[in-house]
């Protein structure tokens, strides 16, 4: 697959700042970067704001999802919003991040969540492959990661150079 657009997502009660210089380098691998900054706590609420941010963006497609931290239980509900709106996500990546978990809706509420409750997991996911880059020792995501059969990256630096490369490496893998 050649990507379009990595849409680097920071974790709900963070800002775009949390990426530090990473999107530059990545750039500076050739690649087209969007880095939105959603200022909502998380749930559907965050998962609305960043379709809307994305769609603004007018990405490249297929998008490359990049979810940092808890970001990533929400990537397969905005991936569904992309999807609606004609832009295909051809990749997932999770950097160290929390996982998706297809859960049976909840009852009683109407629609069947809260605005910050976990977004839900369609059926149909993951439609695309994913990655999962961890910075950290064996973690219980990243071995629910590798009993998923993603590719597996792992990095123990902090430096953001570093980070960049093995975030771009990875993506040329899936």
């Amino acid at each position: 697959m050649t990507p379009g657009s990595l849409i680097l997502l920071h974790p709900p009660h963070a800002t775009a700042a949390a990426w530090g210089d990473v999107p530059e380098l990545l750039r500076s691998y050739g690649r087209d970067v969007i880095t939105p900054d959603i200022r909502e706590e998380g749930g559907m609420r965050y998962v609305a704001r960043a379709s809307l941010v994305i769609a603004a963006a007018g990405p490249t497609v297929p998008l490359v999802l990049v979810g940092q931290g808890t970001a990533g239980p929400l990537l397969p509900a905005i991936a569904a919003a992309q999807r609606a709106a004609h832009r295909p996500v051809g990749a997932y990546v999770f950097l160290d991040a929390d996982l998706p978990v297809h859960r049976t809706p909840a009852t009683g509420h109407g629609h069947g969540h809260a605005p910050n409750d976990t977004a839900p997991v369609p059926a149909d996911w993951p439609e695309a492959p994913c990655g999962y880059l961890s910075t950290t020792d064996e973690t219980p995501r990243l071995r629910q990661a590798r009993l998923r059969g993603w590719q597996i990256k792992t990095l123990y630096t902090q430096s953001e150079t570093h980070l960049a490369a093995t975030l771009n490496a990875l993506i040329t893998t899936l």
